[in-house]
């Protein structure tokens, strides 16, 4: 005997979240601005000098597929909030979790996913610009978000824009975002919602197959996903042991100074100096052409830094090996953030070189993913996803530039072919985790 399946079995059993008349099923959250329901359709309207305001789900959702239209007047920002919460003990209540960005800027980060109230951007949409044309300015936009378990992605009109690996928060509220403005201007602006649905059941079967066309970011600490596996990359430290590292001036690892507590990587506090209690740890080996990732977590005032180019041979004295630094620093609290040209001592600097932008996003009170891209005699420092300096070396420029700077005595500072990859005790408590490498050459 046959047996067939009929075609609605086949179909997606959706859920609609709205039922186009009232908002029932939903409640108000921080902020005053007004939500009102108009012709099927949710709109959020802007209200000068109120909090970010969110109208949020009664029901919480774990692993799903959302589907929405949504269309915003200019000027505004706006999001939707998933798998969120509003706790007590967290902020007196303020929501935070995953938020899909909307974004009519000329930005253009429409589709990024953004942590609210929380550790801030986790895939900004400089990593796809292809996705950055999906939003179309003034018109209806359609949405679909699949958050299935640690995979979240996203779509905006049909076109892929993100694609993030993260586990931080299972299960959530929806909610629909009217972000607070600070100018009378943009009050009265309006942000619009409809056709809001969710499917809960058959998500596998549902799911959009995998695409190798939008950049992946993974932010599971001390982990390397199939993609990335197939791409090259691969971890610098295990999460357990010290394999791979050694003391800048040591043979092995240090016997102090360094600890591993449940897969984060600390240098601890001393007196902090340069190098006095544990020392800076390098790499076994060296690299050439290679993208570095490393997750960083800074205590008050602390000091530190990732190196590259390192030659553990030029400085056997006190203080820390000599390479290129991507500096790690409180600018908030710690001192040498007013020392050096310009601000070139800063957070996410070239130290002592190249100063970072002083709009950088950083992350304070939460893990920030440093990134140093080399190829050749071109080198960048991104941070949190964003490009924040570039430079050439082995060229006039950068000669006049270190003569300028405190390593002008050290010779052909910055222009070996390769070196050493380093972290930095400078006796600061800085916590690392997530570092890994993916070899160009």
């Amino acid at each position: 005997m046959i047996v067939t399946v009929s075609a609605w079995a086949q179909e997606p059993k959706w859920e609609s979240l709205f039922n186009g008349r009232n908002l029932r099923g939903w409640e108000k959250l921080n902020g005053t601005a007004e939500y009102k329901v108009q012709d099927n359709t949710i709109i959020g309207i802007s209200k000068l000098n109120t909090p970010n305001t969110f109208l949020a789900t009664k029901k919480m959702y774990g692993d799903f597929i959302l589907e929405f239209d949504f269309k915003v007047d200019d000027g505004l920002n706006s999001g939707v909030q998933f798998r969120s919460n509003s706790l007590k003990d967290y902020m007196n209540g303020r929501v935070h979790g995953y938020q899909f960005e909307i974004d009519p800027s000329a930005r253009a980060w429409t589709g990024g996913i953004y942590d609210e109230a929380r550790r801030g951007w986790l895939y900004p949409m400089n990593y796809n610009p292809e996705g950055q044309k999906a939003f179309k300015n003034g018109e209806w936009n359609r949405v679909r978000i699949e958050a299935l378990g640690s995979s979240i992605r996203t779509w905006v009109n049909g076109i892929a824009c993100a694609d993030l690996l993260d586990n931080t928060t299972p299960s959530g509220f929806i909610a629909l975002q009217v972000h607070s403005i600070g100018k009378a201007e943009l009050e009265g602006k309006a942000v619009a919602w409809r056709n809001i649905r969710i499917l809960t059941q058959d998500l596998e079967r549902f799911k959009t197959p995998e695409s190798q066309q939008v950049e992946q970011i993974n932010t599971i600490a001390n982990t390397i996903s199939e993609r990335e596996a197939a791409e090259g990359w691969k971890l610098l430290w295990d999460g357990k042991t010290t394999n791979g590292w050694r003391g800048a001036k040591l043979d092995n690892f240090p016997e102090k100074g360094w600890s591993i507590d449940n897969g984060i990587l600390k240098v601890h506090k001393s007196d902090g100096g340069e190098s006095t209690n544990g020392g800076d740890i390098v790499t076994t080996r060296p690299y050439k052409n290679f993208i570095l990732k490393v997750d960083f977590k800074i205590t008050e005032g602390a000091n530190s830094g990732v190196k590259y180019f390192v030659d553990t041979n030029l400085n056997k004295g006190e203080g820390s090996a000599i390479g290129c630094e991507f500096q790690i620093l409180d600018d908030k609290r710690h001192p040498d953030a007013k020392l050096g040209v310009a601000g070139n001592r800063t957070l996410g600097s070239l130290y002592d070189l190249i100063p970072a932008p002083a709009d950088k996003p950083f992350r304070s009170g939460f893990f920030n993913t440093a990134m140093v891209v080399v190829k050749g005699n071109h080198v960048e420092h991104w941070l949190n996803g964003v490009k924040i300096i570039e430079y050439e070396r082995n060229n006039q420029m950068w000669g006049a530039l270190v003569n300028y700077s405190k390593y002008k005595d050290w010779p052909n500072f910055g222009n070996a072919e390769e070196g050493l990859l380093l972290l930095q005790d400078h006796g600061d408590e800085v916590w690392f985790q997530n570092i890994k490498i993916i070899a160009l050459d």
